[in-house]
Parts: structure tokens; sequence; C-alpha cells
């Protein structure tokens, strides 16, 4: 998977619980390791688009050092599929929906994002939408374990 400039897009539903964080994640993991790499996040769904992720997602980021307050919710696009060299989906029914819009001159690979970390293969992110903090937790370890997971993949 090693690129020169690798592009990563991290698609959930709505954009602004899970993928917002997994955003948050890999920037951190990307500059702790110094490296350069685009990241960015969208939904499948496009009803919370220009919203700021949600006032959970924006505590647990902060709980981290992280301010994701300026980030705004937006819906995959066409081009996402050729700007960027790898979306990562962060469930299985949002991967079967990238597939889905995939259009024939995608270049981008697509994955599901905890198939990067050994042992979680085929698992989905934790939604905590209509939980409490410690579903926000739970969304926060499982996408630093993937940003830590992609950072090593992506320096190796």
């Amino acid at each position: 998977m090693t690129e020169a400039r690798a592009a990563i897009l991290l698609v959930c539903l709505g954009n602004i619980c899970r993928s917002p964080l997994a955003e948050a994640a890999l920037r951190e993991a990307a500059d702790r390791a110094a490296i350069e790499i685009i990241v960015d996040s969208a939904g499948t769904g496009g009803w919370h688009a220009g919203d700021p992720p949600d006032r959970r997602a924006q505590a647990m980021a902060r709980e981290h050092g992280i301010d994701i307050s300026g980030y705004r919710a937006r819906q995959v696009t066409r081009d996402d599929f050729t700007r960027f060299t790898h979306i990562f989906a962060l469930d299985s029914d949002n991967l079967a929906d990238l597939d889905a819009l995939t259009p024939p001159e995608a270049t981008a690979e697509l994955g599901l994002l905890l198939d990067l970390v050994p042992g979680r293969e085929g698992e989905s992110v934790a939604d905590p939408y209509y939980g409490g903090p410690e579903g926000f937790a739970a969304t926060w370890a499982d996408v630093s374990a993937a940003a830590h997971a992609l950072v090593v993949r992506l320096t190796a």
C-alpha cells in the first residue's frame, strides 16, 4: 500500500460521528509519524451536508487534544473515486453503498476500515449515534487502532 502520497477518504453514513473521528485520528497518527497524506471524510447520505460533527464526537476528539469543530459534513461524490487513492468505509453497509456508487473510471481502492487491524477483519466501527459517551469512546478506540495500522502500512 505504499504510495508517494496517499489520499484517504473515510466514509460512514452521515459524516457527523464516526468518519470525522476517523479523519481526526488518521491526521493525528500521520502527524506523529511525520508522513504527508491527504485525509478527508464523507457520508454516503447527504442530509447532514454542511453541518459540523456531532457535539459528542467533538467532545471525544477534544479529550484527545484534537479540535474537529471546523470539519463540515459532506456527501461522497463521483470525483472522490478518482481523487483518493483509498476509500475506507466504516461498516459493511456503507461499503456496499460505495460499491454501488463506484463509477467505471474509479481508481480508488475500496475497503473496510477495520480490515486494516489484525483480528478485526470484517468488523464495523462502532456507531455511537444513538448511545452515550461510552459509544464515542469505543468509536475512538476503533478508529485510532485503524489509523495506527494504516500509518504502519503506509510507512512500511
